[in-house]
This record gives structure tokens, C-alpha cells and sequence, in this order.
């Protein structure tokens, strides 16, 4: 008997791995609503994933091309399959939200090449109720030591041509207005931009991530990635079927990944929503990332600043020394900004405002070498003879407010890494808590790009020296975020977008392109869009360019984006006396709840954030006038209280009259409506607290 007992188990045991090597293994979300197939397709990996019912992603291959060695992309069985199921609340140390969800089921797929080669690979698979993860895992084994990736075969079979916003797969930018055009018609060729073709990959017609769609059933999709550790950035390039593939930005020598086993990639990710405002409330990108490892997070605080900046964008000053010989900013017209006198006049604007930080750059030399073939120009502790970096750190902690430093590096990131423990250890030493990191040039060594993965590894090496100084990062010219601030949360914000400082020296930004932003680059991860702006036309120092919005508008845009170190922008003296200055002392940096009440991409967005017991509402609108009803049914039952509107004055015109701003105030409840009309590129902002 004993003996027929142990042959059941080895004939049951056998039918099971039988039936795991040829029939398709299946995931559903939580909620149901999403299910995914892993399936071999005649040895070859494959997936596909089915939403409300509707198929989203046909079947797609997945795999890798290697350097010196076979692909692995075929001749697989699978040898294991397993079932998880996970759901935990964590609260992150800042961040739109107090608290997240983190809530998925999990199918961990293990597969072994059935050639000689033997080769092992796991593919992990997480459904949320919206949206879907996947990563590959290399795990230690014989043979696979070293390897080198020429090409990610991942792939993402779409069902439909959708409507889709999307930027250039740009390996050094992100900073491009998006594009809204069908999936088919996705032609990167007809992009009017300065980026030289090289510096896109071999298929040029590629996307930068995220990408957002809208099906033809009312779905809103965004692929991205999440946890981009030690891997290149990826792009997604069309092929002629309607199908996204995995385009890795490559090294100098045209690989795209040099790694050793046990070794795991990214996180490729699509969040699949009913409504546009659920994609900017999902929590998916930051779940697949891993907690928080460093031991004390007291030293990390979001606050708003101001910064001897904007002035040198509009011509009013110099980042460098108009005295020093074969100084770029030419000819003397700008005087150098960053000296000790500016620097107080900003202190003292702050500490009047109750603004924590004061971003100051060009006060370290270097700068009159920007734009000559000289490298390690900066060396990031020097200050030019005009500032005194200790008067003005002592000047500034008297009146409660920080500096926040800067390091320029125009690229040249052998030089930086080389300074990088000096510069830091530096900063601690003043007691400055933030740093603003640049990357505006070409990338050296000479051939890398500022997304492929030998800049991913600087970037978090420059995060992780940052915090053995107690030193919060606000990167610009970055790598896209994706959700490495839940491990790291001294990566507080980025640059990575067409931002404000476009208006103050090209056409600008389209009234539409804020409206766009949150529903793309917003759903990678907080920007340091940097708004503000009240001299809207800045005529005194630039007759051409102007910012494309009212001031209302920029009220209501630090409620539509993100940041945790949040700018006001503008020049001191352009909010003196300004009423509607109050709303940008008042509005946080970071929330308890987020709300989006109604969206269109690229037309409006209103946004309601609450910290504490008061909220915060911002709408904007695109180039369109519009009439605005904001219902408060998110108030609490019972309870009065006052709002203060500051929307666009009854005269405001967004070419004659962009400044002006009515400031209303009345009660309400959670039964009103406030309705506001919105002129071109308009917008309303509205400070709501209980009486």
C-alpha cells in the first residue's frame, strides 16, 4: 500500500510539472478586475494581461540578447510557479499622501533553458488593483556569472491604436513639450527639436517613459519603470504592430548592461485606470520599490525656498563673474548674482515670508569656463571673491532660514565624482541640509548619456553619499525618477521636464503643457517645476519671451504638481505688496490626502490636497476658457468652513492683463460648489480651513 501511495505522489507530481511546462499560469488583482497569462509559446516566454474584461496587452515576448553569448529568449520550460498574495500599510516620511496601500498578488515564474546551457531565469509578476509589475531575476548559478545585455526583448502588444501623450526617447533629456497623437502615428522624426539624432537609439522612432494612453473604451494606461537600480534607462520603441519594445540606453561602447548574477532589473510597469485622476492617485511605482534603509530620516524636511536663480535666467544677473577673464556671460551687461549683499536681501525676504530655504547658484568659481573645452573647471568649496559662504550660512541660521547648495557640474561627472566626498562633507560641515545637483551638458567621459547605466549608477551614488552627510537631493538633468525616494528619501525632487525657465528663454511652455504634466512626467515622481512667476512679461530685462499663464494659474500649479521642496521662483521684489502671495506662504509640501476631482489631459485639472484639517485646491485650464465647478463633498460632514479664493481678476487677459487676481472669501460646507471662470491659461486657487 505504502509503495502505491509513493507512486501517486511522484505520478501526480510529474502531471503537475507537465502541466506547469505547457499550460498557461494565471494572476489575478486583487479586486479582480485585472488578470494576467504567462504562457510558452514553443519555448519562448510570453504574457499577456486582460482589463475589465477587455483584452489590453495580446500576447508578448519577453527575454534578453546578450554579448558573447546566446539569447535567452527561447528553448525555455518551466520548472516552478508560485502563488503570493500581499497587503500592508506604510506611512512614507513625506509625500502626497500619509498613508500607502501596498496590496498585490504575486506569480513568481521559474524557467530553465532546455539546451545544454542549462540557464536559469525568473520572471516575478505583481498585479495591483491598478496596474501590473514585472521584473526579471537572474539567480546565482553555474552558468551565468558575467554577463553583458545588448538588448531587452520585453514587449508590450497593444490591442488598439490609442491616444497617447508622449516625449522623444531623447538619451540625455527629458525636457520636451509632449507630443498627443495616435499610437500609430508616433513619428519622432517630425519632433522639432535641437537633439541630435545620436543621441536616440538605433530605432529612432522611441519613446521616453512615462507614456500615457487612452483607449478607445475610456482606459487610461501608463507604461513606465520602477527601482531603476544599476540598469540602463529604458525607452520604448514602436514597432509596426502596434507593440512597445524595451530600448535600452547604451554605454559608450553600445552595451546596454554590465551586470553579474544574482542580479535583478527593473520593475516594467503599466497603471491601468478608469479616469485620468486615478493614475495620479496610484501608489504602484513607489510599491515596487523597497523600504526605506536609511537609520535616521530626522534630518529630511520638505520646505518651500526662493533662490538667486530666476534672475539669471531673464538677464538680470550672472551666474559668473563678468570681471574674470573669458567669462562666458559676455561683455559685463549682468552683474555676478551670487554675492553675500544678494544673498542677505533673499534671507531677509524668507524670514519675513516664513520660507525655509534659499537656493543660491554661481557663487562657486568656475563658471566664466562654461562652454570652454576645460574640464574640472568646478571644485564645488570655493566661493568667488565677492561671496563669504560662512557670513552668509551664519547671516542666514540667525533669521531661520537654510541655504540650500548647489553643484554644478556641466557634465563633466569624472570631475564631480572625483570632489564628490569633499563637496558633501563640506556642506555638512556649514550645517546646509539640500543640494541642488546639475547635469546641463554633454555627459564626461565623452559618449556616456545622462540615462544609460553608468549615470544611473552616479546618480545613486551621488544620493547615497548625500545621506551619509545628511544632505537631501534636488537633481536636475536627472534620470527620471522611479520611485527610489520610498528607499532614499533624501532624493526629494527632480528636474527631468520642460520647466519654468523655458519661458524665460525660447517660445516657452504652451498654456496646455501643465495640464499634461500630471498625468506623465508626474506619475514618475515629484518635479521641481519651479513656479511662481508673478512678473508674468518680465519687460525690464526681456522684451520677447514672457511666462504663457495668469498668475492665478501659478497659484493653482502647487497644488497640480508636486514637489516637496517646493520654489517660489519669482524675484523678491515682484511679490512685495502682492495679496496673492499669502496663498503660496500658506500652501504645504507635503500632504496627508490627494484628490483629483475632475481632468482632461491637456485641456484642465483641478486638484484638492489636504494637510492637517485644511485643504488646498488648484484648476487649471490650457488655452481655453473655462467655467469651473468645484464640488466640496470632500469636506467633512457637519463642519463650516472659510475659503479663500484667489482666482483670475475680473479683468485679467493673458495677453494685456495677466497679473490680475481676485481674492474672494465665503463660507462653505461639504453641500457648496465654488464655480470660478477661468480665462486662457487661467487658473484658481483656493485655500480652504474650518472656522
Amino acid at each position: 500500500m505504502k509503495k502505491h501511495f509513493y507512486l501517486l505522489i511522484t505520478i501526480a507530481t510529474l502531471l503537475f510539472l507537465t502541466a506547469c511546462s505547457t499550460q498557461p499560469s494565471k494572476l489575478t488583482s486583487p479586486d479582480g478586475n485585472l488578470s494576467l497569462s504567462f504562457d510558452m509559446v514553443n519555448g519562448k516566454p510570453a504574457y499577456s494581461v486582460t482589463a475589465f474584461d477587455k483584452m489590453l496587452i495580446d500576447t508578448s515576448f519577453l527575454g534578453f540578447e546578450f554579448r558573447d553569448m546566446p539569447p535567452m529568449n527561447k528553448d525555455f520550460s518551466i520548472t516552478d510557479v508560485k502563488l503570493v498574495s500581499s497587503s500592508e500599510i506604510w506611512k512614507p516620511l513625506w509625500g502626497e499622501r500619509s498613508s500607502v496601500h501596498n496590496n498585490y498578488n504575486e506569480l513568481l515564474v521559474e524557467l530553465e533553458e532546455t539546451t545544454e546551457l542549462n540557464r536559469k531565469l525568473v520572471i516575478r509578476f505583481r498585479l495591483f488593483d491598478d496596474g501590473l509589475g514585472f521584473r526579471y531575476e537572474f539567480p546565482e548559478q553555474d552558468n551565468i556569472n558575467e554577463f553583458v545585455i545588448m538588448n531587452e526583448l520585453t514587449e508590450f502588444k497593444l490591442t488598439g491604436d490609442h491616444t497617447c501623450w508622449w516625449i522623444p526617447g531623447d538619451h540625455d533629456s527629458y525636457e520636451y513639450p509632449y507630443y498627443n497623437t495616435s499610437l500609430s502615428q508616433i513619428d519622432v522624426s517630425k519632433t522639432n527639436y535641437q537633439a541630435r539624432w545620436d543621441r536616440f537609439a538605433s530605432n529612432m522612432n522611441a519613446v521616453n517613459t512615462p507614456i500615457t494612453m487612452e483607449t478607445s473604451d475610456g482606459l487610461y494606461l501608463s507604461f513606465h519603470e520602477a527601482n531603476l537600480t544599476d540598469y540602463a534607462g529604458m525607452t520604448l520603441a514602436l514597432k509596426d504592430d502596434l507593440t512597445l519594445e524595451a530600448d535600452l540606453v547604451p554605454w559608450a561602447d553600445g552595451t546596454k548592461v554590465k551586470a553579474s548574477a544574482p542580479f535583478v532589473t527593473p520593475w516594467r510597469t503599466v497603471i491601468v485606470t478608469k479616469n485620468p485622476g486615478d493614475l495620479v492617485k496610484s501608489d504602484l511605482i513607489l510599491n515596487l520599490n523597497e523600504h526605506c534603509v536609511l537609520p535616521d530620516v530626522s534630518w529630511i524636511e520638505p520646505m518651500k525656498y526662493v533662490g538667486i536663480w530666476w534672475e539669471m535666467h531673464i538677464s538680470k544677473s550672472s551666474w559668473d563673474r563678468e570681471d574674470v577673464e573669458g567669462s562666458w556671460s559676455g561683455s559685463g551687461k549682468a552683474k555676478h548674482g551670487a554675492t553675500t549683499e544678494n544673498a542677505k536681501k533673499y534671507i531677509d525676504f524668507a524670514a519675513a515670508n516664513g520660507i525655509k530655504g534659499l537656493l543660491i547658484e554661481g557663487w562657486n568659481t568656475g563658471w566664466e569656463y562654461w562652454g570652454v573645452d576645460t574640464t574640472g573647471f568646478f571644485d564645488f568649496i570655493t566661493p568667488y571673491p565677492d561671496f563669504d559662504i560662512e557670513e552668509v550660512v551664519k547671516y542666514a541660521k540667525e533669521h531661520g532660514v537654510e541655504l540650500v547648495g548647489h553643484h554644478e557640474t556641466a557634465g563633466d561627472v569624472t570631475n564631480y565624482e572625483e570632489r564628490l566626498e569633499d563637496a558633501f562633507k563640506f556642506y555638512n560641515k556649514l550645517g546646509i541640509r539640500a543640494v541642488k545637483t546639475g547635469y546641463a551638458g554633454q555627459i564626461r567621459p565623452k559618449g556616456e548619456r545622462h540615462h544609460g547605466q553608468f549615470m544611473v549608477r552616479h546618480y545613486r551614488r551621488v544620493v547615497e553619499t548625500a545621506a551619509k552627510y545628511h544632505i537631501m537631493v534636488d537633481a536636475h538633468e536627472p534620470i527620471k525618477p522611479t520611485g527610489i525616494r520610498r528607499t532614499y528619501p533624501n532624493m526629494m525632487t527632480r528636474e527631468g521636464v520642460r520647466g519654468m525657465e523655458y519661458n524665460a528663454w525660447s517660445e516657452g511652455n504652451a498654456p496646455e503643457h501643465t495640464t499634461i504634466l500630471p498625468f506623465t512626467r508626474g506619475l514618475a515622481g515629484p518635479i521641481d517645476y519651479t513656479p511662481g512667476i508673478f512678473d508674468i512679461k518680465f519687460d525690464n530685462f526681456k522684451k520677447k519671451e514672457r511666462v504663457h499663464t495668469t498668475v492665478a494659474k501659478q497659484l493653482a500649479l502647487y497644488v497640480v504638481l508636486y514637489s516637496p521642496l517646493a520654489m517660489a521662483a519669482d524675484l523678491p521684489e515682484n511679490y512685495e505688496n502682492q495679496p496673492a502671495f499669502e496663498f503660496i506662504r500658506e500652501v504645504p509640501v507635503t500632504w496627508d490626502e490627494t484628490l483629483v476631482n475632475e481632468a482632461s489631459i491637456g485641456d484642465y485639472v483641478t486638484t484638492t490636497r489636504r494637510k492637517g484639517n485644511n485643504w488646498f485646491v488648484g484648476s487649471i485650464t490650457d488655452e481655453n476658457t473655462r467655467e469651473v465647478e468645484i464640488s466640496l463633498d470632500f469636506l467633512s460632514d457637519g463642519v463650516t468652513y472659510n475659503a479663500k479664493i484667489f482666482s483670475d481678476g475680473k479683468n485679467a487677459d493673458l495677453e494685456k492683463n495677466p497679473t490680475a487676481v481676485d481674492i474672494t472669501e465665503q463660507k462653505v460646507t461639504n453641500k457648496s460648489v465654488i464655480k470660478a471662470s477661468l480665462i486662457e491659461s487661467g487658473g484658481v486657487a483656493i485655500i480652504i480651513k474650518p472656522e
